[in-house]
């Protein structure tokens, strides 16, 4: 029997302040985090199309999907009291 492998998982991202944003994954913390950003409060204000083709500059090979995440998370940011029905990535699509 071939023992299975352990998935790596992304602790920084699992652990990063993105996290706390309802409906996000990890996947979409460490996007954040790759952009430049460690801190919820960082995002207020910006564009997430112009965080999303900064990415793409960094990472060209990054899916579209990342988009949705960049706007559920300044979204977030933005709004004292987010609406719960607009707090998953695929509402942002």
């Amino acid at each position: 029997m071939i023992p299975k492998k352990k998935k790596k998982v992304d602790q920084e991202a699992l652990r990063s302040p993105f996290m706390r944003i309802p409906g996000m994954p990890v996947w979409g913390a460490r996007s954040i985090i790759d952009s430049g950003f460690y801190e919820i409060y960082e995002l207020q204000g910006r564009s997430p199309e112009t965080l999303f083709e900064d990415l793409k500059k960094k990472c060209p090979e990054t899916l579209e999907d990342r988009l949705s995440i960049f706007r559920l998370a300044v979204y977030f940011a933005d709004t004292e009291e987010p609406e719960p029905s607009l707090l998953n990535p695929e509402r942002w699509k």
